[in-house]
């Protein structure tokens, strides 16, 4: 009888802990509203948690750092007229983020430096177009203030927010609610999941349907679609009998999927959170006590079971921290923030390992801060993929990570001389030099290390 050999993989053994008591944000009153969203938006700085609020919509802006009992008088963010149902951080400024309401308005706010003192009622700049609630907004990944919002009128909208203008409205290209919009990897396609069982991979600059697939799960609850780093689209939907399935389909050709699986008969949306650096996919289902995680490879079956986080309390909803936030002197690869009724809970993921140097095979370099390209060059058919950063020594972040402004922008709260915000050409090309010099520096350390544990223990040998 042929033995099974178990599938290696670097992920095996993840190892999922949730933080001590007093490492939680407590007393904080999550808010009710019935959309699903993960309510709950990280960066490397702050944790924003939507909240319950009487007469009109906010949302809390902790910095990490403020754990504990949160005060019920806590300034929030507090603008919107209507419950607030989607919140989502600038990638390229950790003080930025966006919020989209019942009231048919997505918001851009500039948070201060230190956290909230007192409420914020007023943003920086007010996008208006849609004419039904906003329930996404998602910020392009790699083009500095293109931000993208999807109502429940059926459209997409996205916005220069530098200038508060809408460039592109994609409409009539879908005849239900959108349930998700995800941006490709260098941010030129869309991938959205309808109500109607469709999905569908758009160009948006050219608003042409480029790919769709009719019944990508044939059950009647929400799906969810989000694009992998290699193209590939990853889907999380319900089955004719209402069993919860993942899928992985290949964008030039719908037709059939790389590969279904079946998960099981709980009733709960999936939310996939996906880290391209490692090509894992960590399935949050609201309602759950559970994360359940996958690697995605190129071999049969294609999507790899990993394992299951499990705890007592059923989340409400989840913030997924960004790569460049991530303690990697922990060997820590994801850290989760899950919302309970009355509270926050960081989880972090780690992979154990005995040595104390830094772990290449875990931290390939990732998806820095700065941006690729600016708003005007996207918008005029530029694409440009992530500028990556080496977590070698923890991403620390830069004092002046102010938005570099044109005169034109919204986002612009004071005025910069060009010498304190925008770097000539030779600071740059310093910048550059330094920054390769530091890698080759590093990478001598490491190999001097290697060498010199290599002599101990041929010396060891020898003895």
């Amino acid at each position: 009888m042929l033995r099974r050999v178990v599938r290696q993989s670097k992920f095996r053994h993840v190892f999922g802990q949730a933080v001590r008591n007093d490492q939680c944000y407590d007393d904080i009153r999550v808010s009710r509203v019935t959309w699903d969203s993960s309510f709950c938006a990280v960066n490397p700085k702050f944790v924003a948690i939507i909240i319950d609020a009487s007469g009109g919509g906010a949302f809390l802006v902790l910095p990490l750092q403020k754990t504990g009992r949160i005060d019920k008088v806590y300034p929030t963010v507090c603008g919107h007229k209507g419950p607030v149902l989607d919140i989502d951080w600038c990638p390229h400024n950790d003080l930025v983020i966006a919020s989209g309401s019942e009231d048919c308005t997505v918001m851009v706010w500039q948070i201060p430096e230190n956290g909230l003192e007192t409420p914020l009622s007023e943003p920086v700049v007010v996008l208006e177009g849609h004419s039904k609630r906003v329930g996404i907004v998602s910020w392009h990944p790699t083009a500095r203030n293109v931000l993208l919002s999807a109502g429940c009128d059926n459209q997409i909208v996205i916005w220069n927010v530098g200038t508060g203008e809408a460039m592109i409205n994609l409409e009539d290209m879908h005849p239900d609610v959108i349930y998700s919009v995800s941006w490709s990897r260098n941010g030129s396609l869309l991938c959205t999941a309808c109500k109607d069982k469709k999905v569908r991979v758009i160009d948006p600059r050219k608003s042409k349907v480029v790919a769709e697939k009719d019944k990508a799960h044939e059950g009647a609850r929400p799906m969810r679609a989000i694009f992998l780093a290699d193209g590939n689209i990853f889907t999380t939907g319900f089955s004719r009998m209402s069993e919860r399935q993942l899928a992985l389909w290949k964008t030039d050709n719908m037709d059939e999927p790389i590969c279904v699986q079946e998960m099981d008969s709980s009733n709960g949306v999936l939310l996939p959170f996906y880290d391209p650096d490692t090509n894992v996919v960590y399935l949050c289902g609201k309602g759950d006590s559970s994360i359940r995680y996958f690697e995605i490879t190129d071999e049969a079956p294609f999507v790899h079971y990993l394992n299951t986080f499990s705890t007592k309390e059923p989340q409400r909803g989840m913030g997924y921290m960004p790569k460049r936030g991530l303690d990697v002197n922990k060997c820590e690869i994801a850290r989760f923030y899950k919302l309970h009724e009355r509270k926050c809970e960081p989880i972090i993921m780690t992979v154990p390992r005995k040595s104390d140097l830094f772990q290449d095979d875990l931290y390939p370099d990732t998806a820095g801060p700065d941006p690729a390209l600016e708003a005007e060059e996207w918008f005029a058919g530029k694409n440009g993929g992530p500028i990556l950063i080496s977590l070698k020594d923890g991403y620390v972040s830069t004092k002046n990570r102010d938005l570099k402004v044109v005169k034109t922008n919204a986002l612009e709260t004071k005025t910069a001389t060009k010498a304190e915000n925008v770097p000539t050409k030779m600071e740059d090309k310093l910048e550059e030099v330094l920054r390769e010099f530091k890698s080759l520096r590093d990478r001598v350390i490491l190999q001097d290390r290697r060498i010199a544990r290599l002599e101990e223990q041929v010396a060891k040998v020898a003895l």
